[in-house]
Parts: C-alpha cells; sequence; structure tokens
C-alpha cells in the first residue's frame, strides 16, 4: 500500500500559537502512516508536483496573505482530490482578502461574541464564554462526530457566515445580550464538511488555544476529521 502524504503548513498570526498546536497532531499523522512534511509558508502551494502527491493538507495559517498562485495550487489541488482541513482563526480566518478562498472553503469567521463590556479586562479571555457544542442529526451518523455527544466549551465561540454547500455537523448557538446589536439568537456552525469536486474538506472552529485543542471532543474531532478528508482511493 502507498504512504499517504500530509502536509502541514503552518504559520500568521502568533496568538494561536501555530507551531505548538500543529505539533499536537503530528504523532497521530505519523502513528496513522503518514508521511508529514511541515511547511512554515504557503509558498509550497504553488508547487503543482507537489500538492498533486499530496493526499491530505493541514492548515493552521490564521489571517495573513497568500497570493494567487498559492491559491490557485491549494484550490486545483483539493478539486483534484487532496483533502483539506484544519481548526479555529487557522483554516475559518485565513486570508480574508480572498474571496475564491471563502468559497473553497465555505465559511469565513466573522466575530466572537465578547463578555459584558464592564467585565473586559482588554485580554484575550473578554471574548470567553461559556457555550454549547451542539451535534447535529447528520453529525450523529458522520464518521468524523458519529457517537460524540453535544459538548461545553469555555473559550472563544465563534459566529460563522457561510453557504448552503458545507454539511453542518455541529452548531453552537450565540444568545441575545443587552449589550450586543442582534435581536434573536443565531445558530451558527461550528464544524462542517464540504466537498469540493473530487476533495474533501474539514473545518473545526474550537481551537483557540491549546488546552482547547486538548479537549477530548475537539481533538476527537480534528483527528477523526484528518483521515476522512485525506484523499480516497476514488480520487486517485
Amino acid at each position: 500500500m502507498t504512504q499517504k502524504k500530509a502536509l502541514v503548513v503552518r504559520g500568521g498570526w502568533e496568538g494561536h500559537q501555530p507551531v505548538e498546536a500543529t505539533e499536537l497532531f503530528l504523532p497521530f499523522l505519523r502513528g496513522n502512516g503518514y508521511a508529514v512534511r511541515v511547511e512554515e509558508s504557503t509558498d509550497v502551494y504553488a508547487d503543482a508536483a507537489e500538492m498533486a502527491g499530496t493526499d491530505l493538507v493541514v492548515q493552521c495559517v490564521t489571517m495573513s496573505e497568500i497570493t494567487p498562485e498559492q491559491l490557485a495550487g491549494l484550490s486545483s489541488a483539493v478539486t483534484a482530490g487532496t483533502g483539506f482541513t484544519g481548526w479555529h482563526g487557522g483554516i475559518a480566518d485565513s486570508f480574508r482578502a480572498s474571496s475564491d478562498y471563502l468559497h473553497l472553503v465555505g465559511g469565513q469567521f466573522a466575530t466572537h461574541p465578547g463578555k459584558e463590556p464592564c467585565e473586559r479586562r482588554g485580554e484575550a479571555e473578554d471574548n470567553f464564554l461559556p457555550h454549547t457544542v451542539d451535534i447535529t442529526e447528520l453529525g450523529r451518523e458522520h464518521p468524523v462526530t458519529a457517537g460524540i455527544e453535544d459538548f461545553e466549551l469555555h473559550t472563544e465561540q465563534y459566529w460563522v457566515l457561510h453557504d448552503d454547500l458545507v454539511d453542518v455537523l455541529a452548531t453552537t448557538t450565540h444568545p441575545t445580550r443587552p449589550w450586543h446589536p442582534w435581536h434573536r439568537p443565531v445558530r451558527s456552525p461550528a464544524i462542517w464538511t464540504r466537498h469540493w469536486g473530487a476533495g474533501r474538506v474539514v473545518v473545526t472552529t474550537p481551537g483557540h488555544s491549546l488546552d482547547v485543542l486538548q479537549h477530548p471532543a475537539v481533538r476527537t474531532v480534528i483527528e477523526r476529521g484528518m483521515l476522512w478528508a485525506t484523499r480516497t482511493a476514488s480520487a486517485s
């Protein structure tokens, strides 16, 4: 059997600890038989030969910029069957200036509502709220989330703008609060998949910090997502 090849691309905003976060998952990939290449920039996306031989891309690049050539390389690879996955801002808040990237991923970070203004101290924790991640009916049957029950987190709660081509495996609901301008609760996708050409995309929005990534449910979803997104035999 040919060994699967995983490409881990990390960088961007350091607040999401791209090196430390991705290092958490390298043993899992190697333990599941992947040959792993790690890159500290998106330059590799423009290498057509390398991307054609890659079965899975794990991206952790928050914000930052991507060139048209790099994005074309990534998009072409996914369309041809390369899997694409990641968590939190490393995939859902990447390359804000690129509408084509948004189109590939299917959802984009909009905000993470914060605490009551009088409770804020100018720190990251100002945006940490207790919330529930609710597994959908589809999610209860999908290989990425099957058997996982609804779970609680106390961290950033992503509000995501998305389209109808995503298959939502879990949601989270933003309640109304007197200091917020919206007038009814808003349900946002928290975990989703997307079929793009012959490729599979998996996005997990929890993952702001290492402790969240090590939450049993979050880690399980991310690891299963890597396996599920990997190029299938029919896409080879």
